[in-house]
Order: structure tokens, then C-alpha cells, then sequence
């Protein structure tokens, strides 16, 4: 029978439950420490540890919203990782370089109009200040910090989540107004979308180990939807894929840090 066929009838849930041995809401976990990095001058940088596990990457065939390339599919996290409980602020980005180029003013807003590669001197600079470690979270760990255990598209009402098309009101807000995830993330999704360290490409078939993401590309792989986007692009699995050098106001990132820079 086609399994197209199949996952109609049986339904997510069971495949889930089933050929992947429980992988998805059985995975989920709390995220008990927490790091705080002093950027200087009273900003703190406040980062959340994320357990290594598996989860399904991806959305099932009647996911309202779903698109061609969120082709399902196991993933494994093998290390842990720590990344920030928000998107990098305007205080934030300020302290470390000096400038502010967001279109929406406000030191608690997170910064946007920041490139993938805005991104990268950010990081850089901030490894530099703050002992290494740093870069932008991958594809995978994204998703999987964004779903915290959970397999639906959003986790729980996205209204109590996210800024996003409806509840924005035209503009970005400041982090940390709308609840957390289960591992206590903020703004996952909505108020600005988030650059990721992959190039954009198909997912790879089968179940993957710590993926990164195609060796080479055009574009970088965008998460999360923004204050702009409307429910179907605030998804956890809703990916888009922007030009390295773009830069939008709807547009900014989190950073994630490896294991070895925050030893318990």
C-alpha cells in the first residue's frame, strides 16, 4: 500500500508512536540550567542548556500550513547545547558592536535588518569578548529547541507564544512578553524570524545524525516567522531560505554556544 495511503489512515500520531519508537512528545524534557554572560554595562546574555535526543523533523502531510520541503524524518542530537532563551536585543548587539541597525528602535527589542553575515561578525566579536564557543544554532537544533518535546505545528495556541501577523500590531516587541516553550525559550517563533548556520536544501532521506546541512548552497536557511508572518509561517517546521547578505526588518537570530564553553 502507498504510504501516503497509510499515514491517512493510521494517522501521525501512530507512525510516530510506532515506526519510530515513540520518538516526539515522549522525548520531552525540562532544561534545568541556565547561563548568564556579562556583556558589560549592566546586559546580560542569558543562554539555556538543551539536553542531547531525537525528534522528527519535518511536519506530517495534513499539517495545516506544510509545504513540499518538510519532508519528515528522524533526527538525532547527540551533544547538547546551550542557546539563548531569545533573539539577540538591540542592547545586546549594541554592547558588542557598537552600532544599532534595527529599523525598530528599542534595547529590548531584538535586533533585525542583520545579515547571515552581520550575524557572523556578531559572533565573532562576541567569542572574542566572551570566551568562545558561540555561532548560530543548526537547522536541526533549531527545530529541535523550537518543539521542546512537542510534535504539533506550534506547540500550544501560537497566540500565547508569538508576535506575529495578528497580534504584532506592525512591529517587532520586545523579547520575552509572550510565554515560554517547555524548555523556557522565548519568542521561537514570531516577533523577527531566525538565521540559522545551514545553506537552505532538501532534507536528507532516512534518520540523520547531528546534521548540518548541505556543504555548499545560495541561500541560508531561515527559522521561526516573524511579527509579519501569519500562523502557517509560525510553524516549527516552516523553513525559509534568504540570500546571506539579506537584510530585512522582520529578520534577526539567537545565538547557541557548544558544550565545552560552559562546563557545569
Amino acid at each position: 500500500m502507498n504510504i501516503m495511503r497509510v499515514l491517512s489512515r493510521i494517522g501521525w500520531a501512530g507512525v510516530l508512536a510506532g515506526a519510530l519508537g515513540g520518538w516526539g512528545e515522549g522525548e520531552e524534557k525540562q532544561s534545568p540550567r541556565t547561563m548568564n554572560v556579562d556583556l558589560g554595562e549592566g546586559v546580560t546574555l542569558e543562554l539555556v542548556w538543551i539536553e542531547p535526543g531525537r525528534f522528527v523533523r519535518g511536519s506530517p502531510l495534513r499539517e495545516v500550513g506544510r509545504k513540499e520541503d518538510e519532508t519528515p524524518h528522524g533526527v538525532i542530537l547527540s551533544q547538547g547545547f546551550w542557546l539563548g532563551r531569545h533573539e539577540i536585543t538591540q542592547a545586546e548587539w549594541v554592547q558588542v558592536m557598537g552600532d544599532n541597525p534595527a529599523f525598530f528602535e528599542g534595547s529590548n527589542r531584538p535586533v533585525e535588518s542583520v545579515s547571515w553575515e552581520d550575524a557572523q561578525l556578531f559572533i565573532q566579536k562576541l567569542n572574542e569578548r566572551a570566551g568562545g564557543g558561540f555561532r548560530l544554532p543548526t537547522e536541526a537544533e533549531w527545530e529541535y529547541a523550537c518543539r521542546a518535546g512537542m510534535t504539533n505545528a506550534m506547540g500550544r495556541d501560537l497566540s500565547t507564544l508569538a508576535w506575529y501577523r495578528e497580534t504584532s500590531e506592525g512591529a517587532t516587541r520586545p523579547v520575552g512578553e509572550k510565554g515560554p516553550n517547555a524548555w523556557g525559550l522565548m519568542d521561537m517563533l514570531g516577533n523577527v524570524a531566525e538565521w540559522c548556520q545551514d545553506w537552505y536544501g532538501p532534507y536528507p532521506r532516512g534518520t540523520v545524525h547531528d546534521p548540518t546541512g548541505p556543504a555548499s548552497g545560495h541561500r541560508r536557511v531561515v527559522r521561526g516567522g516573524s511579527w509579519l508572518s501569519d500562523e502557517r509561517q509560525c510553524r516549527a517546521a516552516a523553513r525559509q531560505a534568504e540570500f546571506p547578505d539579506t537584510r530585512e526588518n522582520s529578520i534577526g537570530f539567537r545565538v547557541a554556544r557548544d558544550p565545552e564553553a560552559g562546563r557545569f
